[in-house]
């Protein structure tokens, strides 16, 4: 038996180069389509914040103000941008929180609540068929209350229990102030659609 050189060199035959080159190649083309992949991932998901942040913001309900409209735990979308109408439901900055709360009257128009929760804006009752309940809550303003240029009076639809522009430490909310009007329920399943 003769014994190998330990400095001689073994040539692959050209099937083993072919083996290797198509090896490498498809190294090549799995790290290409992983790093595309990645890109467009970030890609998305960068325009999903910028469009949830600027345009969508989608945010999470606490508490009961808004019941039965909307309740604790659900997700909602909102839409920025526009004026809000009577009645429109939005969220606002209050103390570094984010409300949500009922549009009742806008700039310059005269609110009036009686005893028993119902409420006039501009001399006419308004509809709203969104409450199951009327009540005074906890209100410590003078009425007839004028909402002044540039804010809207905002009122919860669970009267008893909201804290809203009845009571002087919420007051009325500016415009630079709101987030968006709410028009989406998105969770839970059962209540997905538009909101009233």
């Amino acid at each position: 038996m003769q014994e190998k050189d330990k400095n001689e060199i073994m040539i692959p035959d050209m099937n083993a180069i072919e083996e290797e080159l198509k090896r490498v190649k498809k190294r090549e083309r799995y790290m290409w389509a992983l790093r595309s992949t990645i890109v467009i991932l970030i890609t998305v998901a960068a325009a999903a914040v910028l469009v949830a942040t600027l345009l969508l913001p989608v945010l999470k309900i606490y508490g009961t103000s808004m019941s039965p409209t909307l309740n604790e735990g659900e997700i909602v979308l909102s839409v920025k941008g526009g004026v809000p109408h009577t009645g429109d439901v939005v969220a606002f900055y209050y103390n570094n929180k984010i409300l949500v709360k009922r549009v009742i009257a806008g700039p310059g128009s005269f609110v009036d609540i009686r005893e028993d929760g119902t409420v006039f804006v501009d001399g006419v009752e308004i509809d709203e068929p969104y409450l199951t309940e009327k009540a005074f809550g906890d209100c410590n303003i003078e009425l007839p209350y004028q909402v002044p240029d540039g804010r809207y009076f905002v009122m919860g639809d669970h009267r008893s229990t909201s804290l809203d522009s009845r009571n002087a430490s919420v007051g009325c909310v500016a415009e630079e102030q709101i987030v968006g009007r709410i028009v989406y329920v998105l969770w839970p399943v059962k209540k997905i659609g538009m909101i009233d």
